[in-house]
């Protein structure tokens, strides 16, 4: 065994209906004000009424940041900041998708009183210090395990991001409500989905930090995702669907938060940057080509996995057979849950190959936990069969 570490967020509440506790959840911590961080669309559908009603009720003051948008630009993380510093806010909530919650991280450590670093200074690995406010994070979406990952990105340019990764982004407590997903529209459901099991598939397959503890979790989350996953996007009110996504998904972002993701997300960010696709959406186009090409050397694992996703449809065969199946069952959630199957469908411009390509090789934080070296011929030639 390689010694390993690993970190993860210090409390879970998995429970239906947990939501309307937040505001007890705060007084415990001590917090009598509260900047909750969110997007538009949470205002929109009104997932936000109860919450708030609650903190009215407890005597609790709550303020509302709702301007998050998906790859949120530093813009809207100052003025998350300064909303934070105005109301002298003692606890941040991040309630919503992975841009909300990763824009609550760093509104928890900026507006930190004794904090004297600026968002500048902390980009990369290891470089925010000190304190940060106490952090609760409710994801609204099944996907990105933002909840449990010690990761945010911000846009910086017209196509480019950076990140910021500590254990102080690692917030106090993940809640994970399944009444709060029932409203996912199919398409949302299907892609974050997906992109929950890229999270467990890639960390199983991790090169450089692959664990035992991160193996079990990133089984586990596979599982339940591939088994809910038809159910919560075609009948959506299923609430017991519902929670076990919202698990899976938590469980595979703790697995990738300490077995890190590699190729094909390293794929999937440059059809963000310059096409603004989802970001499961873009894990969904390149993930069978990307398994494809990586068989050759991580066949064994990919059919350590196989069962997890085929079940009792899964046919005896070797390593490399069996990694057919689970490649060709991963295509299949794309295409049952109608999302686009291909790049042209969803809009990319083959011109365009080249220099996605070429974007795609500037994620060498990723591509180094890949189980096959791969160069820009290789990224050119998979964005080519994805087309």
């Amino acid at each position: 065994m390689h010694p390993f570490s690993f970190a993860t967020t210090a409390q879970i509440i998995c429970e239906s209906g947990s939501a309307h506790r937040l505001a007890t959840l705060c007084q415990e911590r001590g917090a009598q004000s509260v900047l909750i961080v969110t997007d538009p669309g949470i205002t929109r559908l009104g997932l936000l009424a109860e919450v708030l009603a609650g903190f009215l009720r407890e005597g609790v003051t709550a303020q509302v940041f709702d301007q998050v948008v998906a790859d949120p630009p530093e813009a809207i993380v100052l003025n998350a900041v300064a909303q934070a510093r105005a109301l002298k806010a003692q606890l941040i909530i991040g309630f919503g998708g992975g841009s909300s919650m990763d824009v609550a991280k760093l509104v928890a450590l900026l507006a930190h009183p004794q904090c004297a670093q600026t968002l500048a200074d902390i980009y990369g690995v290891g470089n925010a210090k000190g304190q940060r406010l106490p952090l609760i994070q409710v994801p609204t979406t099944a996907g990105t395990g933002s909840e449990v990952t010690q990761v945010a990105i911000v846009t910086t340019g017209a196509t480019t991001k950076l990140g910021v990764v500590s254990p102080l982004l690692l917030p106090d407590l993940a809640l994970l409500d399944a009444d709060l997903t029932l409203g996912l529209p199919p398409a949302v459901t299907a892609a974050t989905g997906i992109d929950a099991m890229v999270h467990a598939i890639e960390a199983y397959t991790s090169a450089l930090k692959k664990n035992p503890l991160s193996d079990l979790l990133a089984r586990e989350a596979l599982r339940l995702l591939a088994a809910n996953l038809d159910e919560a996007v075609h009948n959506g009110g299923n609430r017991e669907a519902r929670q076990a996504m919202l698990l899976g998904a938590c469980l595979a972002g703790q697995a990738f938060a300490n077995a890190p993701v590699a190729a094909v997300h390293a794929l999937a960010y440059p059809l963000g940057g310059h096409f603004h696709i989802p970001h499961g959406l873009s894990n969904a186009l390149v993930l069978p080509h990307v398994l494809g090409f990586n068989a050759s050397v991580a066949a064994p694992l990919y059919a350590e996995l196989a069962p997890l996703v085929l079940g009792d449809k899964l046919r005896p065969g070797n390593a490399m057979a069996q990694t057919e199946q689970f490649i060709g069952a991963l295509a299949d959630f794309s295409e049952r849950s109608g999302l686009p199957t291909c790049l042209r469908d969803a809009g990319v411009t083959e011109s365009m190959l080249p220099q996605l390509a070429a974007d795609a090789m500037l994620q060498q934080r990723l591509l180094v936990n890949n189980p096959r070296e791969m160069t820009e011929a290789h990224a050119l030639a998979i964005y080519q069969v994805a087309y």
